[in-house]
């Protein structure tokens, strides 16, 4: 995830100080008014705004989020324009290490290819890489960043069998043209420095097929006319030696004009010399002569504009702010409940025991209005759960429960995810009848994800109910360990979870690895590999 404008992120908190301070001075003003008109009113006044200026300062931080531009996510993108098909071949053998040019014929060629991929924007293009065979690295596509991203890793080592098979790219480059169902004219883009181990004739028979087949080949040569040595590099680019073949002897390499031209004339193609200063250029305007017809493709793209969301969250805020006393008390409620259980945070117990009591009272309060016919389903949920934020799990079971029969859907939600709640938390205070409280929440839960199956809270809870018991401690000792096992409950701390992940994800990849290297099974040493 990334913002657009970072300084309006960082001014965010300033201006929200500033906005919570003049309200702050508004509002000590105006129960200072009530005050003065009587004792009474002002003892009115005071009550129930704590939460007033957290809020309002809080919208404010949320809006200048928003207003900062944040972006991520994904979204699907329709790419439309007027292209060729443009297939991008490079040769990695160990023969491209070779540096007759500069830095390397290997990276010579993926500037120029780069360069290529600048100057034409509107085209579709591919990768194909290629040394004993060849590999499809990216098919035809309009997301030119991805193309990008694979030509920078071309490397030698990506190549399963060593050596240089041009007949065998110039058939998988037909392969992957042919299966363009849509744009202009296609063309095969082919850097190598023409250093071939396969029969010429073989070659040239594809470069024929490609001619038969109306794709246009165009090859640029890489490296030079004189016999050089391949360098071997370690990690840190100094000189380790130089290529050897099977008999020990040192390997020397050039560039093959006599082939390069023989397969531009068979399949009726160019070729761009090593020596043109601007090969990419020279290949461009090759691709200017041919035809362009209308292309399409739908494809995910990352960074989606998001601050519509931050925008939303504002309105929110200031909705709360601008509610009444009791109704502001309600969300700041339902926004603790509706979180997974939690350790609290270490207060005081006074203040405790005080929130504790006011919670009760507010229970109370709505109790006598359910009971007096006042505010029907919404305020028995409300007895409910400001029993259950006191800690009063039996008052709270008993007053949700009557606030089952609500015929609206978030209401029903929301009373049935904390009575599950209630349920957990009395399991967790009596263990001899924890197994029937955990399949009593565990079935609240599933009924709440009904009704909202995208309820993160309650997939955790869930989640956290049907997770096996860990299993016994071995051994005659143990005691204290049962007892902390048994005082923590069947809970996964959020670093546990994240290292279950990362364990996972490390097991996959190791998975995927392994196969790879079971299907990439090298040539034998006594062959050219390079």
């Amino acid at each position: 995830m990334r913002v657009e404008l970072p300084i309006l992120l960082a001014l965010a908190p300033v201006v929200a100080l500033a906005v919570a301070g003049l309200a702050r001075w508004a509002e000590s003003r105006r129960i200072g008014l009530a005050a003065a008109w009587s004792a009474e009113l002002g003892t009115v006044a005071r009550r129930g705004r704590l939460l007033s200026v957290p809020l309002l300062a809080l919208a404010v931080v949320v809006a200048g989020l928003g207003a900062a531009g944040p972006r991520g996510g994904r979204a699907e993108r329709l790419s439309e324009g007027r292209g060729l098909n443009v297939l991008l071949a490079v040769d990695v053998s160990r023969s491209m290490l070779a540096e007759d040019m500069a830095p390397s014929r290997l990276r010579h060629a993926v500037g120029e290819a780069r360069r290529l991929l600048q100057d034409v924007p509107r085209d579709r293009v591919g990768v194909v890489a290629f040394a004993g065979q060849s590999y499809v690295l990216a098919p035809l596509t309009l997301d030119h960043a991805a193309v990008a991203m694979y030509l920078e890793a071309l490397d030698p080592d990506i190549a399963s069998t060593g050596g240089t098979s041009l007949g065998a790219v110039l058939r998988q480059g037909l392969q992957v043209l042919d299966a363009s169902l849509e744009g202009g004219d296609r063309a095969l883009v082919l850097f190598t420095d023409g250093e071939t181990h396969d029969p010429v004739d073989d070659a040239l028979a594809a470069a024929r097929e490609l001619r038969d087949a109306g794709v246009r080949l165009v090859l640029v040569a890489q490296g030079g006319e004189l016999p050089v040595r391949i360098p071997l590099r370690d990690l840190s680019g100094a000189l380790a030696g130089y290529k050897r073949d099977a008999a020990g002897e040192v390997v020397e390499t050039r560039r093959r004009d006599d082939v390069l031209r023989q397969l531009a004339t068979e399949a009726d193609g160019v070729l761009v010399a090593a020596g043109v200063p601007d090969q990419a250029g020279a290949v461009r305007d090759e691709l200017a002569g041919l035809v362009r017809r209308p292309v399409r493709e739908r494809r995910l793209a990352d960074l989606r504009p998001l601050g519509w969301i931050a925008g939303l969250a504002a309105a929110l805020l200031l909705l709360g702010q601008t509610a009444s006393r009791r109704t502001a008390a309600l969300v700041g409620l339902a926004g603790l409940l509706l979180a997974p259980p939690a350790q609290a945070q270490g207060a005081g117990t006074g203040d405790r025991l005080a929130a504790e009591g006011r919670l009760a009272e507010a229970a109370a309060a709505y109790r006598r209005d359910a009971l007096q016919g006042r505010g029907g389903d919404t305020a028995w949920y409300n007895a409910g759960a400001a029993a259950l934020a006191a800690g009063r799990l039996d008052e709270a079971r008993e007053a949700l429960e009557r606030a089952l029969g609500a015929l609206d859907p978030d209401l029903r939600f929301r009373t049935l995810y904390n009575l599950g709640l209630t349920d957990l938390l009395a399991a967790r205070a009596d263990p001899a009848g924890r197994a029937e409280r955990e399949g009593s929440a565990a079935a609240r839960f599933r009924a709440a994800l009904l009704l909202r199956p995208g309820s993160m809270g309650a997939k955790w809870n869930l989640e956290l109910l049907e997770r096996p018991p860990p299993p016994p401690t071995r051994g005659g000792g143990g005691g204290a360990e049962a007892e902390r096992a048994s005082a923590s409950g069947s809970g996964m701390s959020d670093d546990e979870a994240a290292a279950l992940l990362a364990s996972v994800e490390r097991g996959e990849l190791a998975t995927r690895m392994n196969a790879l290297r079971r299907q990439r099974v090298r040539s034998a040493a006594a062959g050219k590999d390079w």
